[in-house]
């Protein structure tokens, strides 16, 4: 049987849902107000391709053509990520799980660190929806300051408001990039939504709409017993 998490209980969360939904910001909200790390994959991986580790340069070209880096790379630096300190006192996983693989293994992870799942909450939106707000992020290569050109534009067009550097699209931002991400997403990840949701730890809420309402419901739905938050 499932073991449903406790108020008492470390926070553990992992948020699901296709690429520009949203995850990465209200993760980043949660994380402040309850003190415990953020820990995104795509956040991590980009940090050692910018540094050019051994895990960046495997990582590289599965980023740029929009795959899912491969499960064993992903799961060993999610283990080793778990184990640190920070992490004692609970955590938010931002892209992982993102197979059913991986599910396994975040399920090894939580075992041996002794700290049941609170919750999976899949944020929904159309398709129509992801593509315009991936494709119009921008971002700084020199200070990693994130913008979009619809919803946060820079001062000046194209600038960093920090160091006035060229802003720059990511290859995986690119329109026909977006399609083909969401395919994958379909194809590997959607299995890890009905995974969790067969286990009765699954919340979907609706992630349309300003982010102070998409926070509120992403907190409805850590209330124990509240496993669909969806607008009217």
């Amino acid at each position: 049987m499932t073991r449903r998490f406790q108020p008492k209980d470390p926070l553990v969360l992992v948020l699901l849902g296709p690429p520009g939904v949203g995850k990465g910001t209200q993760g980043r909200l949660l994380a402040d107000a309850e003190g415990i790390p953020l820990l995104s994959t795509g956040d991590i991986l980009r940090g050692a391709v910018r540094e050019g580790t051994p895990l960046g340069r495997q990582a590289q070209d599965y980023m740029r053509a929009g795959e899912l880096v491969p499960d064993q790379l992903i799961d060993d630096m999610m283990a080793d990520r778990l184990s640190q300190g920070d992490a004692a006192r609970g955590f938010i996983l931002d892209g992982y799980p993102r197979t059913v693989a991986q599910v396994q293994a975040l399920d090894v992870a939580l075992e041996t660190a002794g700290r049941p799942l609170s919750l999976a909450v899949l944020f929904e939106v159309a398709d129509e929806e992801v593509v315009r707000r991936l494709a119009g992020r921008r971002s700084c290569q020199s200070c990693g300051r994130a913008y979009h050109v619809e919803f946060d534009p820079p001062r000046a067009r194209d600038r960093c408001d920090r160091d006035g550097e060229p802003l720059v699209r990511r290859d995986d931002d690119r329109p026909e990039t977006i399609l083909h991400r969401l395919d994958v997403y379909r194809r590997e990840t959607e299995p890890v939504a009905t995974c969790f949701r067969e286990r009765d730890q699954l919340a979907a809420i609706d992630a349309l709409g300003e982010p102070a309402d998409i926070h509120e419901r992403l907190r409805e739905a850590l209330t124990p017993g509240r496993l669909d938050v969806r607008a009217a």
